[in-house]
């Protein structure tokens, strides 16, 4: 007798039965290791600026919280930022010890609410960080600036830092000492078109056109380094002549005015003492003889 040529008929039951055991099979194989829900940090950045530095990374998680850990080339694991639900840490404390070091971080992720878990955490390592070549410049300011006949004086104010020497926040010329220069660009104020000069200090002496107003703004810079080599530029200043005349004029009339002034309380002074002066002598001469 021959066997049947037809299709082969399945069982649905069969089929749904052998999909949730799959199924109940993968969730306990995941509860067991441990990682149900955990998902790596990706995308790890290093936010640097003046040395104030912030390692951040996604996603932001669900079922999971986040351990930052911080080493130097030739340091140990250092833990920051405990089991949190942010995707950001400050690390500026650890990397000010020392500027010109090396510094790896990683980003280990565990299960939230996970008490007594002893599992290994995933984790995501960071690029390499060296704060002293890579830490953004930021904007300067400008601390003064004099305008006097033909020369324009322009003295620029470094922004401070979060490294410390012997309990003092340093400075960005403390840290980079001639590795910092300044860059000014100056104007007349009814032009556009800009000059530039540069000095490895903090005073700028330039020559410009007497009763003229100038603008100008500052930018600091590092040329030795390959990337990150120049801060944005500081807010725009410009000097006034019309306010230095005005000025002048200011302390010349206060000063006419102050003499007029004395010279009226003299001369009130004087006629005062004219009239009573005059007073007693007119007295004197309508007083009657006295008879002896």
């Amino acid at each position: 007798m021959a066997s049947p040529t037809g299709p082969r008929v399945t069982c649905p039951e069969a089929a749904v039965s052998r999909t949730l055991l799959l199924g109940w099979v993968l969730v306990q194989v995941a509860g067991a290791s441990g990682t149900t829900g955990v998902v790596v940090a990706y995308n790890i950045t290093w936010k640097s600026t003046n040395f104030k530095t912030i390692l951040e990374w996604e996603p932001k998680p669900i079922n999971h919280v986040y351990t930052v850990q911080i080493s130097h080339r030739l340091g140990n694991w250092k833990s920051k930022c405990y089991s949190i639900t942010d995707t950001e840490c400050d690390v500026t404390d650890e990397i000010v010890k020392d500027v010109k070091q090396t510094y790896s971080a990683r980003v280990l992720s565990t299960p939230a609410n996970a008490t007594g878990y002893t599992g290994e955490p995933q984790y995501t390592n960071s690029p390499e960080f060296i704060p002293y070549l890579e830490t953004n410049l930021g904007r300067p300011t400008i601390q003064s600036f004099e305008q006097i006949g033909t020369k324009l004086n322009v003295t620029v104010q470094d922004p401070r830092t979060l490294v410390r020497k012997n309990g003092t926040f340093l400075s960005l010329r403390d840290v980079f000492g001639e590795d910092l220069s300044y860059t000014l660009y100056y104007w007349k104020a009814s032009s556009t078109g800009k000059k530039m000069v540069k000095t490895n200090t903090n005073e700028f002496l330039i020559d410009v056109d007497k009763g003229q107003n100038y603008c100008f703004n500052v930018q600091a810079v590092i040329a030795s380094r390959k990337a990150n080599q120049k801060s944005p530029e500081s807010p725009i200043e410009c000097t006034s002549h019309e306010k230095g005349v005005f000025k002048d004029m200011f302390f010349i009339i206060g000063a006419v005015v102050f003499v007029v002034i004395i010279f009226i309380i003299t001369l009130s002074l004087c006629l005062y003492k004219c009239r009573k002066a005059r007073a007693r002598k007119s007295g004197k001469e309508n007083s009657p003889l006295r008879v002896a």
